[in-house]
């Protein structure tokens, strides 16, 4: 399965759901991203976008400055 990684620390949003928006628009069904953010209201912006979109947010961790969420693909 085809995962990767989106490092968009210091960026403001919406920056890291458009990022990550146009990451998934050239991925498949079922595959993951997992996106490093710095943005405080990321957390609550991607859990926002999955709802509205259909895709999945696996993970939302916190380590540090440091958010890792982690979405699959619908």
């Amino acid at each position: 399965m085809n995962t990767q990684t989106l490092d968009l620390t210091g960026l403001k949003c919406p920056l890291p759901i458009l990022k990550t928006k146009k990451a998934l628009a050239q991925m498949q069904a079922g595959e993951v991203i997992t996106v490093l953010a710095t943005d405080a209201g990321a957390p609550d912006d991607f859990a926002a976008f999955c709802r509205q979109t259909g895709h999945v947010l696996l993970e939302s961790t916190q380590a540090g400055e440091i958010f890792t969420l982690v979405v699959q693909h619908k």
